[in-house]
């Protein structure tokens, strides 16, 4: 690793240098473009004017940044490329975590799949394993991720209806039926009821025979973004970030290969943030997790080697891919200088990328197969580790068979046939993406600053700071398509009459009736006593200052249900109301 001699610097929101001189926590600036005919360096080049040799008066991102016409060195003379770029493998890894990327192992080939009962999840699951995907990903249905069981009054209508409903052990062990859990990668898209879900997953793998020290794989378990963008939470920040440092705990004892929490941008993105927000308050939400997990007694180093994390990739190809590179060099630099980590992996910032959702039009939806092939080469160049491809028909219901193997085939054509994946970091040292990258880093740090003057990340969210942040750059985008500004193929431009002939998923009314009958089965025949004693331990563990997993675990395997422990702690931790926001 490259030494650093300011390495006793403090990095990250509130804790950069204020020493003066240079300092290694901020990054070169992003420099002014000379005043050039050509609006970049001093290069001899035809003069640009506006409605004359230009197709617009202003190009600009989604993001609404304004792009020059011409970038070279002027723009990133400030940029050290021993300092700023390493090499891959190498702090601070703006280049990639690993020496060697794809050429020593491709990204994980993980597409995000749940719908129905578990019966039809787990086909699904087996027929994507079959064609080619290399790690599973488990969209749960609403009521689920809200702690609800399906017979609730609030589930009606909902259940299996946006991913796979489970109420109790019995779901997750049809769920996982047949896929062994020691040489499959799961990851779970999962918040407030996380720590329960995955111990059900540990108990599906312990009757199985698999041991959970061979478990591999992520549950989402991101709160802060929940009250920032998603909103699936149940209950107040401190009972919250209370069961993901428990998770922390019991993770890098029992479950030592096991990612216990995916920070994701993802969400915040498709809420309307602009790139650089997603950048920013990701790593935010990231820093604060550390800070609570030294609070509560843990080693960084302990924890933060299974800290992962979970971005969008976007249509504007290059702000994408200078946001990835400039997210592990923020986070890496924080690690080390702000919290002192000392593990190089707990420095490495290691992400899952889905595409664009919010990207994806209900009209002429063959071109989202185009417009998510754009977002994966954006996510590959970037550097990530696993990738999910978004179908062509998610603007108008769940993915059908056709749509997500072609989605699965998107990835593999672009690991098998482009040649990307063939050399490292093959970006790196374009004026245009290291000026992007740096100006991506800069505009991040900005907004710790401000983060940091409102009281932190919970006080932030708490006055709405966030919230409408992301408002405005959602209002600011909206209001650019609907005049044009910027343009979108199929809505504003190259607009056609003719309706889709897509062929759409449909859930059945029959889902619900038999989730409602395997759920009855299940409560009539398990031990009541060791259900009702089960519950009593969560309770008390809830009142008192342990970790709640083991007592998680033993619930579940009494088949307690998702609704009857979110219950208990319902009761015990109270549910969180957001403040209305204006």
């Amino acid at each position: 690793m490259s030494n650093n001699p300011e390495g006793n610097r403090r990095c990250g929101p509130g804790g950069r240098s204020a020493q003066g001189g240079s300092d290694p926590c901020r990054p070169p600036a992003a420099r002014k473009a000379p005043a050039t005919p050509g609006g970049g360096v001093h290069l001899e080049v035809p003069e640009h004017r506006p409605g004359g040799g230009e197709r617009r008066e202003r190009f600009i991102t989604i993001s609404d940044r304004e792009i020059r016409g011409l970038y070279g060195p002027e723009e990133i003379r400030d940029l050290d490329p021993h300092r700023d770029l390493g090499v891959p493998g190498d702090y601070p890894y703006t280049r990639g975590v690993h020496p060697t990327m794809y050429r020593g192992r491709l990204w994980t080939m993980r597409q995000f799949a749940g719908f129905g009962t578990a019966e039809q999840s787990n086909a699904r699951y087996k027929y994507l394993l079959s064609h080619g995907q290399t790690g599973l990903s488990v969209a749960f249905d609403f009521p689920t991720l809200l702690g609800y069981d399906s017979d609730h009054e609030r589930s009606r209508g909902e259940v299996g209806r946006l991913g796979v409903a489970i109420d109790t052990l019995a779901d997750m062990e049809v769920l996982f039926g047949g896929i062994p859990l020691d040489r499959v990668s799961t990851s779970m898209t999962i918040n407030a009821p996380a720590a329960v879900i995955w111990a059900m997953y540990i108990a599906v793998a312990e009757k199985q025979g698999v041991p959970s020290e061979a478990l591999t794989g992520t549950i989402q378990n991101d709160i802060l973004k929940e009250y920032i963008a998603q909103k699936t939470f149940i209950f107040p920040p401190g009972p919250s970030m209370r069961l993901i440092t428990d998770t922390f705990a019991y993770g890098s004892e029992r479950v030592p290969k096991w990612n216990t929490i995916s920070i994701s941008g993802y969400h915040i993105r498709e809420a309307g943030s602009t790139a650089a927000q997603e950048l920013a308050f990701t790593l935010a939400d990231g820093f604060e997790y550390v800070r609570a997990g030294i609070e509560a007694g843990l080693d960084v180093d302990a924890f933060a080697p299974r800290l992962s994390f979970f971005f969008n990739s976007h249509s504007d190809f290059f702000e994408e891919v200078a946001k990835f590179r400039a997210a592990r060099r923020i986070w890496a630099r924080g690690m080390r200088e702000r919290f002192g980590a000392k593990n190089p992996r707990s420095w490495m910032l290691r992400f899952h990328t889905q595409t664009a959702g919010v990207s994806l039009t209900a009209q002429q939806p063959e071109n989202n197969i185009v417009r998510t092939a754009y977002e994966a080469l954006a996510a590959v160049l970037g550097g990530t580790q696993s990738l999910h491809t978004n179908s062509m028909d998610e603007a108008l219901a769940l993915p059908g068979e056709k749509a997500v193997k072609i989605a699965l085939r998107t990835q593999q054509i672009l690991a098998e046939e482009t040649g990307v994946a063939n050399t490292v970091d093959p970006l790196a040292g374009s004026y245009f993406v290291e000026y992007l990258t740096s100006q991506m880093e800069q505009e991040a740090l900005a907004y710790f600053d401000r983060i940091e003057a409102l009281g932190g990340v919970v006080p932030a969210i708490e006055k709405g700071f966030f919230q409408r942040e992301i408002a405005d750059a959602a209002y600011r985008y909206q209001r650019q398509v609907q005049s044009g500004e910027l343009g979108v193929v199929g809505v504003n431009r190259y607009v056609e009459d003719e309706p889709s002939r897509v062929e759409l998923l449909r859930i059945s009314p029959e889902v619900e009736r038999r989730q409602l009958d395997r759920l009855r089965d299940v409560k009539a025949k398990r031990d009541q006593g060791r259900v009702r004693a089960a519950l009593e331990a969560v309770r008390s563990q809830a009142r008192g200052t342990g970790n709640m997993m083991p007592v998680f675990l033993e619930a579940v395997k009494a088949y307690a249900s998702l609704g009857e422990i979110i219950q208990v702690l319902r009761e015990e931790f109270g549910e969180y109301r957001e403040p209305a926001i204006f």
